[in-house]
């Protein structure tokens, strides 16, 4: 059986009846794990999605065409940049499926949805036909707003599909990737521009960590900022030096640094190498904790609100 995970992010994070209406089609099987993390100041939902791949992808399928229904861009505000009303579809293998396999198969879902709804499609990440689609915030620069405009540029014709936006949906952004961690850093104040300048310090494009991307966000129904963050190679930057990092940072502001939370989830080897930093005890004590006991202590260690076993990888596939 060959399992993959999906985290199709949905521009809706206010309107529960809605976003049940557009998940629907993933209540109908049996999957490892459907989980969603809605967002009011983000305006934005999370489906994080572990199961069998014709399964999983006819039940995207079903979700993309309720979304063409169900969002309409034009009528669309949040914290977080998007270009589609399903603003991008990771795939990422995760048993029994090579990325390779993944990568092909993300291309004929692709043809498959292009198809059958006609919406405008790029590849991304591993799955990118050019090198200026590798970099998801690449493609969304200049947001929907823009769309029009920047596709008349042949350098951004869609990979399938015309060369002019769906007027509601926007575009589709499709593409495997390896695992990502999605990390946002709550500061106790309501300065914009400090967490603007704190990604700066810690995005590699600025100059900061290889791996990482980061921005500002303004959360004003706490009356407080984050410095939103993606760690797309945790080989490369740990999830605890981001943390450190951007506590380091906030201290030039004489600002502190709030709680913490994690979008989707985590694989557990991301747990174990931020554990062997702040636990301070032999590897084999570490390696024989349990999903809980590496949940409990990851959550206190980075501030991390709602944060259980159930958010590790390996818990629904061991």
């Amino acid at each position: 059986m060959q399992i993959i995970e999906i985290v199709p992010n949905y521009s809706e994070g206010k309107d529960c009846q809605k976003m049940e209406r557009i998940i629907s089609p993933f209540k109908k099987e049996h999957f490892n794990l459907v989980k969603l993390e809605m967002d009011e100041s983000y305006n934005r939902s999370v489906l994080t999605v572990i199961g069998e791949v014709d399964k999983v992808l006819k039940a995207m399928l079903e979700s993309i065409k309720i979304t063409i229904e169900e969002i309409d861009l034009n009528h669309h505000q949040g914290e977080h940049l998007r270009i589609g009303a399903v603003d991008v579809l990771p795939i990422i293998p995760i048993k029994n499926i090579t990325e390779k396999e993944c990568i092909d198969l993300c291309e004929e879902f692709a043809l498959k949805v292009y198809q059958e709804t006609k919406l405008p499609i790029y590849l991304y990440n591993l799955s990118a036909k050019r090198k200026n689609r590798q970099l998801l915030p690449n493609i969304r620069r200049g947001e929907f707003e823009g769309l029009k405009e920047k596709m008349k540029d042949k350098e951004w014709y869609p990979d399938l599909g015309t060369p002019s936006p769906h007027p509601t949906f926007g575009v589709l952004t499709m593409g495997v990737r390896k695992p990502l961690i999605a990390f946002n850093i709550d500061l106790l104040t309501n300065d914009l521009m400090i967490a603007h300048n704190i990604s700066r310090k810690i995005r590699f494009s600025s100059g900061g960590y290889r791996g990482v991307q980061a921005r500002e966000a303004n959360i004003s129904k706490d009356n407080l900022v984050q410095v939103s963050i993606n760690i797309i190679d945790s080989h490369l930057t740990s999830l605890y030096q981001v943390y450190e990092s951007v506590k380091m940072e906030a201290k030039r502001y004489n600002v502190k640094v709030g709680k913490s939370e994690i979008i989707g989830l985590l694989f557990e080897e991301a747990i174990l190498d931020t554990l062997k930093y702040y636990f301070k005890k032999d590897e084999k004590e570490i390696l024989s904790l349990t999903y809980l006991e590496e949940s409990k202590l990851l959550k206190k260690y980075l501030k991390i609100k709602d944060f259980s076993e159930k958010k590790i990888v390996e818990y629904y596939i061991n």
